[in-house]
């Protein structure tokens, strides 16, 4: 049993980061603290001082854990990935995940190459970006090798020259073949730089060079280079116009903007590169009403930079971040980009423009997607909710499992459990139960095994201090069923002490759902409500995936007592014959000649499996 009160006179006065759980074992808060004693203790001391949320987190806490650091530096970057790993319900959550594209130059090659990344590396490489539209990134490396004849193979050069013939690149005049020896690293850089000038909107230098070589072509009738030099010019030219030019007084910078509307907030991104700007993203956020601006502005900065790339040298900003923490992440940010990041708060001038230009295109979208954002809040928390009310449940629902069981007469019986958080299907949660105890068709005995197997590997997972999606309990189970699939997975409950509840989702005679059993009875639910929605979606969700891993099996078994009868037919055979018919049943009414379109079969393997399925007929 965890003791809260003697487990805070063991916490050290050390920089750390600490982990407030359920009782449940849930993470439901990650901090960090320049002393884990101090800060820690604050949490049950007095309330006086205690923010509105953290009143309302505190009587959760059955237990914490914290991890001591060096630095309080090293607590900032901790306390961001797990933040990002287990996504507690209290802290503010960035709910975007993204990962943006790079141009790649590597110049660090004897001969370049140019390709799109997502991944940036210490390996001397240029790195153009982070970009916001992936096809924009494509159609640019595309024009780039369309306008200078650089190489899109992956041979180690010059270790590898002279060993295959040129590529097809090479004959239609978009590579200088470096592969083969034509051409020196001096003349190939030649036109990787020109790439990279174009890269960095350096295009008049170019234009006026192809248009000088341009006339010479012409000059020297060779009209076809002059045409082929005269679509590039005008690439180059559409390009630039396309580039428009952002603030001359920011030449590396993201400016920031945000607006809310209760427990919603829209971030908005510029990213200005080399004095242009390559891109604009919003992102969304969850924060509690009472969290000030510059709260969630931290903890935006916080979670997207440390999972980002690439660093930019100025961080513009709509308001200041919290004092305690700007110091912080300014030096975190500096090291990581290996150069001094600086944090602006403009007040006039260009930047103050560039502020209000973020400001107003994140109202603008905010209106425009706010009447979806309050539709997605009443399909999700809003039906969640009406499925607390009308079961008459106080606790919060953000977690809840359904399980279902599947067999045909008995034969190979399966258990699936299917995971909905915030209303919203987990996949990556979802787990199935092949039965192991359980003979014939005996669905509450079944239902038994599978919940005691859940709960025992929460246990186990527990004790061995893991933390996984088997350790994290649901608020509520839902069984695909009434009276006997409820009973049978409350018996298992009370046999582990754990007080969850449980509550049937029943169908009609036309196999619809229809309401839930709960407390000994039938609870109706509004056909036109988002509870009965959810709840359809979920047991239509449980029902598909029991009988998908169900079929797979019968699947398996089919393969196994029939095919493998069949003398002189081994496992590739058995498995390619599967692949191209999908079925013993397609196999069995299958010609000989359509056995042999099978690559792995000959004549001698096709009759012999003809005749297994046609025996009487070839006996007549």
């Amino acid at each position: 049993m965890f003791d809260i009160s003697e487990e805070l006179k063991k916490l050290p006065a050390k920089p750390g980061v600490y982990l407030m759980k359920n009782d449940k074992g849930e993470i439901i808060y990650v901090g960090k603290a320049i002393s884990l004693k101090n800060r820690v203790r604050q949490y049950f001391q007095s309330n006086k001082n205690l923010t509105a949320k953290t009143k309302a987190m505190v009587p959760q806490i059955a237990e914490f854990e914290y991890i001591v650091t060096d630095s309080e530096l090293e607590a900032l970057i901790l306390e961001c990935n797990l933040i990002k790993q287990y996504e507690p319900h209290y802290n503010i959550m960035l709910k975007d995940d993204k990962t943006y594209p790079y141009i790649k130059v590597t110049v660090q090659e004897a001969f370049p190459r140019i390709f799109m990344t997502r991944r940036m590396e210490k390996d001397k490489a240029k790195y153009y970006g982070p970009y916001t539209d992936v096809l924009a990134v494509k159609e640019t490396v595309e024009t780039l090798h369309k306008l200078f004849p650089i190489r899109k193979c992956r041979k180690n050069l010059p270790k590898e020259i002279g060993k295959e013939r040129p590529c097809l690149n090479y004959h239609i005049g978009q590579c200088l073949a470096p592969c083969s020896g034509a051409v020196s690293a001096e003349e190939y850089g030649v036109f990787i730089k020109d790439a990279m000038d174009f890269l960095e909107g350096k295009h008049d230098g170019i234009r006026k060079r192809m248009e000088g070589e341009m006339a010479e072509a012409a000059a020297q009738m060779e009209y076809e280079k002059a045409a082929a030099l005269r679509d590039k010019i005008r690439s180059i030219q559409s390009i630039a116009q396309k580039q428009k030019m952002a603030n001359m007084s920011v030449t590396d910078g993201d400016v920031i903007a945000m607006v809310r509307a209760y427990q919603e907030c829209l971030i908005q991104v510029f990213f200005i590169r080399d004095g242009k700007m390559t891109g604009r993203e919003n992102f969304t956020m969850t924060a509690s009403e009472e969290q000030s601006r510059s709260e969630i502005l931290t903890a935006f900065v916080q979670q997207f930079y440390t999972g980002t790339a690439y660093i930019p040298r100025e961080i513009i900003l709509q308001e200041d971040l919290l004092s305690e923490e700007k110091v912080l992440l300014a030096q975190y940010l500096s090291e990581k980009r290996e150069g001094k990041v600086v944090f602006t708060v403009p007040l006039k001038g260009e930047k103050l423009r560039l502020v209000e230009l973020a400001h107003k295109n994140a109202m603008l979208i905010f209106e425009q997607f706010g009447e979806k954002l309050k539709k997605e809040e009443q399909r999700t928390k809003g039906a969640m909710d009406e499925l607390r009310q009308a079961l008459g449940l106080s606790q919060t629902l953000r977690r809840v499992e359904a399980y279902d069981i599947s067999n045909t007469q008995g034969f190979e019986s399966v258990g699936s459990m299917v995971v909905f958080e915030e209303a919203k299907a987990k996949n990556s949660d979802y787990r199935k139960f092949r039965i192991k105890t359980v003979i014939g068709a005996n669905d509450y005995a079944s239902m038994k095994e599978v919940i005691t197997r859940r709960l025992n590997h929460a246990l186990k997972e527990k004790a061995e201090g893991k933390t996984s999606s088997f350790t994290r309990l649901p608020d509520l189970i839902f069984m695909d069923g009434g009276k006997i699939q409820v009973s049978a997975a409350e018996e298992v409950l009370l046999s582990f002490g754990m007080n969850i509840p449980v509550c049937g989702m029943i169908k009609d005679e036309r196999h619809r759902t229809r309401g839930l059993y709960f407390g000994g009875k039938e609870i109706k639910i509004s056909f036109t409500s988002e509870g009965f929605r959810l709840l359809t979606r979920i047991q239509d969700e449980v029902h598909r995936f029991a009988i998908t891993y169900h079929r797979k099996l019968r699947q398996d078994a089919g393969l196994h007592s029939v095919l493998e009868d069949i003398k002189g037919i081994g496992e590739i055979r058995r498995k390619a014959l599967m692949r191209h018919f999908g079925s013993v049943e397609e196999i069995a009414r299958a010609e000989v000649g359509d056995l042999l379109e099978v690559i792995e079969m000959n004549i001698p393997a096709a009759e012999q499996v003809y005749a297994f399925f046609h025996q009487e007929e070839l006996q007549k």
